[in-house]
């Protein structure tokens, strides 16, 4: 999964995409499916995410997690509101996420770091509670990265409890596994990939990367990156090799790269790539919420 956050208390990015977006469309790419999509509340997309075991897309927004089915069924989950930041799947019906709380629950401002084992029915607070918000989230094994909005560091854990500050002071937009799990992909709002080890100090920028925000890892450990104006890039897994692959359809909000499909959220809603991003459809499409 990989996420822009939106202004004001979700980041810089949004400043960034407003000023860079004159996107110009890929002359092949499909508008959207022959009968109209479903229509979803979403909100701003924050990140979106595909199960391993039912095939469901998450979509994680401003108004709530959403579920779209195989049989193109939109759903919120739960009925829960809750403004779910970074976020990620890690297995079937298993979750982490950060973000705040629907406004009917007790609970603090900063949810820190979230774990679901059932799909986002529930959610239980795992870590940094009251204290992190976090804006970005990635894992690699047992091993837990995030990009804290509000300390501005970037933390890693293995046990969720014990937490290392790796840098602070810098902004970072989007996380993907570096090759080991020692390390760590981010993005900036300028569009700098760097990575960064486990080990701390300053952070390697990965030479030859074009400016992206959104970045994810392939199934097939490919590196897959969005620019701020929604020009889609690929390169091998150890970040060399970047071709561009095709245009997204609107400015980048959330993307995700799986094996069953790679989806984009924009402001008018979510859209599907099965070919690697050369064609997309819309899937859901958004409405104000």
């Amino acid at each position: 999964m990989s996420t822009v956050p939106q202004r004001p208390r979700t980041g810089l990015l949004g400043v960034v995409v407003a000023a860079l977006v004159l996107l110009t469309g890929c002359g092949d790419q499909d508008t959207g499916p022959a009968t109209a999509p479903p229509k979803a509340a979403l909100g701003h997309v924050h990140g979106l995410g595909t199960d391993p075991g039912s095939g469901t897309l998450y979509v994680a927004s401003h108004l709530g997690v959403f579920t779209l089915a195989a049989d193109g069924t939109v759903s919120r989950v739960a009925d829960r509101w809750q403004d779910t930041m970074a976020f990620t799947v890690i297995g079937p019906g298993h979750l982490l996420a950060s973000g705040h709380p629907d406004l009917r629950e007790d609970l603090p401002v900063q949810l820190g770091l979230l774990e679901s084992r059932d799909g986002a029915e529930t959610w239980q607070p795992v870590a940094l509670s009251g204290e992190a918000d976090f804006h970005a989230l990635e894992t690699s094994g047992d091993r837990v990265w995030g990009f804290d909005s509000v300390s501005g560091r970037l933390l890693t854990t293995t046990d969720r409890e014990e937490w290392t500050a790796v840098a602070e002071g810098s902004p970072l937009v989007d996380l993907a596994a570096g090759e080991d799990p020692g390390s760590v992909l981010a993005t900036t709002p300028e569009g700098r990939l760097l990575r960064y080890d486990v080990g701390g100090g300053p952070p390697e920028q990965v030479g030859g990367a074009p400016p992206v925000v959104l970045v994810d890892r392939a199934e097939d450990g490919g590196l897959v990156g969005v620019t701020a104006d929604g020009v889609l890039h690929v390169a091998e897994a150890d970040a060399t090799g970047w071709r561009r692959a095709g245009d997204v359809p609107g400015s980048p909000q959330a993307f995700d790269a799986a094996d069953s499909g790679w989806h984009v959220a924009t402001a008018d809603g979510v859209h599907r790539s099965r070919d690697e991003g050369r064609t997309w459809s819309r899937v859901v499409a958004a409405v104000s919420g």
